[in-house]
């Protein structure tokens, strides 16, 4: 499963890596994308069902790096 979103207050191309190769390491996640220029994010998942509990994991992750960055849903 493949899902794009959109991200608010992301404040640095730094950050933006970070955040990618934060989220790249989570079990379940077979790619993921995040581009500060267009302030999106892509997520590619091996299986649908685990899909929220992967995006709870998702949002602690960009937390930790841009604690005022929110991932629109």
């Amino acid at each position: 499963m493949k899902k794009k979103f959109k991200l608010e207050d992301l404040d640095c191309a730094n950050c933006a890596a970070k955040m990618e190769e934060g989220i790249k390491k989570i079990d379940g996640v077979k790619d993921a994308s995040v581009v500060f220029m267009t302030q999106k994010m892509t997520i590619e998942t091996e299986d649908d069902k685990d899909f929220e509990a992967i995006m709870d994991q998702v949002v602690k992750v960009c937390a930790g790096v841009e604690p005022d960055c929110r991932i629109l849903r």
